[in-house]
Formats: C-alpha cells, structure tokens, sequence
C-alpha cells in the first residue's frame, strides 16, 4: 500500500519533494496508526460489499470499517455477518491472483462475541482482516472486547488490532468522565500491543444532550464536544510514550443543502494559477474551490486543521468524498518538514534556540521534538510536499469526479 499510489508517477513527481512510502497490513504499529488516514465507514450488508471495496482501494482509500453496528438496523445484524463473510470470502480471492494491495480492513462488531464467531467463520477471508472496531468502550465492557481479540488472535495465527471508539454517555457527563479515561487508560495499557488508535463518536457524546451541529459548525463550536476531545486528548494522547493515536471525530454533512453561513474555505490557497486533477484538464483555481464548496468539503477542512491542532491525527469518514481532503491535507508542507528536521539536528547538538528556515518563527529543539518526531512519521507515510505546492494543488489531484 502506499498513500496516493493511485495517482500516476509524473503527478506524484510534480507534487512531492519525498513521496510517500510504502507499507503493509504487517508493518510496525505506529506507522499503520499513522497511515490509517481517512478510514472510511461502510454497512455491512451492502450488496456489492467486495466491488465497493476494490473500488475505494483503487481510488486511494487505504482504510475501511465494515460496520455492523450503527450503521445497520437490529433486524440486519444476521444478513449483514453472512454477507460479510461471503463478500470477503469472494474479495481474498481477488486480491491473491493480482498485486493490488487490500485496505486495511476493519469490522465494526456489536459485541464481544461477534469477534470470535467472525473470525472463525471467516476461513481464509481472515488474511484480509487487519482488526476489529470496538463501539461504545468502557472499562465495565473493554475487557471482554480485548479478551475476545486476543481469543481470535490465538485462533487465526494473524496480528489483529483494537480500535475503541469513546462514546458513550459516561464520558460525555462531566461527573462520570475522570474515572471514565482513567479506567479506559489502566485496561488499554495491559493491551497496549493490540491497541491500534482510539477513535472519537462524537455524534452519540452530541447525543446525550440533544445536539447535532451544522456543516457551518465543527465539533470544536460545540462547547460540550470541544471539552470532551481535550480531556481525552489529555489522557490517551499523550507524547511520553503512554498515549495513543486518537482520531478526528466523523464530518456527517455531503451535498447538498442550504447554507446558512459564508464558506470557510479561503480564496487565497486558490488565487494562483491552475490546477491539474487526474484524467481532467486543468482546473482554475477558484473552479477547485467552487467544487470543494459544492461538496461541504470546506468544513470538513476545517474541522481537519483544528482535528491537528488539538493532538487528532486520521478521520473517520461516512463518505468516499470525504478521503482525499482528509489524505491531502495529511501531506506534510515543506516548512514543517524544515522545521522537523532543524529541531532534531539542533536537539542532537544539544538543544538551544533557532530562528525556522522559513524566518517566521522560533523552534526550541527540546519543547519541540515530539512534535517534529510526528512530523516525520507522518511525512513518511503521507509524503512531503514540493515548495511551491499548495494543500490546494494535492486537493485538486486528490478529487475523484
């Protein structure tokens, strides 16, 4: 797998001073909690499950959750197993005769025991399977979960991982909410080599107040929500070697509807030149900007900057137009490339002060090394941009018509 792979290698050339890596279902932990991107929600019991599947891979989406949770009715949690395992069954067989590569392959369960039946019935469909979705983690039901994956694991031979999805009312209720992340933090840490990211379901903690916000609002407008990803942030996302990737919260909203507010997208990424999509001609740069408004991708934009700014790397995703502005925005700018690699040297050296290559601001080696140690890792993955390109260009090449 490799992220924009998709595209042809001259694109790729014109875009990246260091493209993007390769990678495996079996590479090391870190580098596939940072790759998983914008990982993209599907229902179970869809018809063309396998064909969606190849679909999606070949259109850069390098991560999936097959969901047989919220996403499907009561009555369909029977149909949408059996269609799975069917699907599945039919995809293994796909991507061993080709060289195309399967996303990392997710399933969203119910409960406990979905892991175990599923992971036997799969057969040799387990090949594609990189782990399991966890809904609704707490520490009174995240035992059994992991019990249960490392069950499967016994059982299969396979490296399974865990991602837990914090959502439930005891964590949005203020009272509830410490002994909530410290209880989540204590179970995870006797787990910690399965525990591949922590996620955010951010529409059941709206839930348990009424609330749903706009696609004028991110989560970060809800004060509620907002306080909800700091503390969880604060315990599991921590830099010392204790935390865990957290992803973004999911952005619900694609066209099209009225909007009560101006667009949050600028004009000014846009204002220059023209853009290049692949199998398109060239787009002006306000025509890019019009289809990213059309498609509610502008919020979505935002929500991805501040998702950054508060320790959140990846997106779930409901929506195929949702990946590329998720993996393009990934990118890493050359300035934070140079300001990586400066604050690592000048660590090395002993640490200090210097003035960014760029003049614009101050890197203070220690304070700053986690951060540029992330930086890397995600240029690794994600690749890093030329100087001269924009987030604006990697969207224009990213959008799939």
């Amino acid at each position: 797998m490799r992220h924009f792979g998709h595209l042809a290698e001259d694109v790729r050339g014109r875009l990246f001073l260091e493209q993007p890596r390769t990678f495996t279902a079996r590479s090391e932990p870190e580098v596939l909690a940072t790759a998983l991107g914008g990982t993209l929600y599907c229902p179970a019991t869809r018809p063309a499950l396998a064909a969606d599947i190849r679909k999606q891979a070949a259109r850069g989406v390098v991560s999936m959750v097959l969901c047989l949770e919220d996403a499907i009715a009561d009555h369909e949690v029977g149909a949408g197993e059996r269609n799975l395992v069917e699907q599945l069954n039919d995809l293994v067989k796909d991507f061993t005769d080709c060289t195309q590569s399967p996303p990392l392959l997710f399933i969203r369960v119910r409960a406990a025991a979905q892991i175990t039946d599923l992971a036997e019935r799969l057969g040799p469909a387990v090949e594609l399977l990189s782990g399991f979705v966890l809904p609704k983690f707490t520490p009174e039901n995240g035992g059994a979960y992991l019990a249960a994956l490392a069950a499967a694991e016994a059982a299969t031979g396979r490296r399974l991982f865990a991602m837990p999805v914090l959502e439930s009312p005891e964590l949005a209720h203020l009272e509830t909410r410490r002994d909530q992340l410290f209880g989540i933090a204590d179970l995870l840490a006797g787990h910690r080599e399965r525990v591949l990211a922590v996620r955010l379901g951010v529409t059941d903690l709206c839930s348990a107040y009424g609330l749903r916000r706009s696609p004028d609002l991110t989560a970060y407008d809800v004060a509620l929500v907002a306080g909800v990803i700091g503390d969880v942030v604060n315990v599991l996302g921590r830099a010392d070697g204790t935390g865990y990737t957290v992803t973004g919260p999911v952005w619900e909203y694609f066209p099209v509807q009225e909007r009560m507010f101006k667009p949050q997208l600028r004009r000014t990424p846009f204002a220059e030149g023209s853009f290049t999509s692949p199998g398109t001609a060239r787009a002006s740069g306000e025509e890019i900007r019009r289809r990213i408004i059309e498609h509610d991708l502008d919020g979505l934009i935002r929500e991805v900057e501040l998702d950054r700014a508060n320790g959140l790397l990846g997106k779930t995703c409901i929506h195929p137009s949702h990946v590329p502005a998720v993996h393009a925005l990934s990118v890493v700018t050359h300035e934070e490339y140079c300001d990586a690699r400066d604050i690592l040297r000048q660590e090395q050296d002993g640490g200090g002060v210097l003035r960014s290559a760029y003049t614009n601001k101050m890197n203070e080696a220690r304070p700053h090394r986690a951060w540029a140690e992330r930086i890397l890792l995600r240029a690794e993955v994600f690749g890093v941009a030329r100087e001269d390109v924009s987030f604006a260009e990697l969207l224009s090449a990213c959008l799939c018509d």
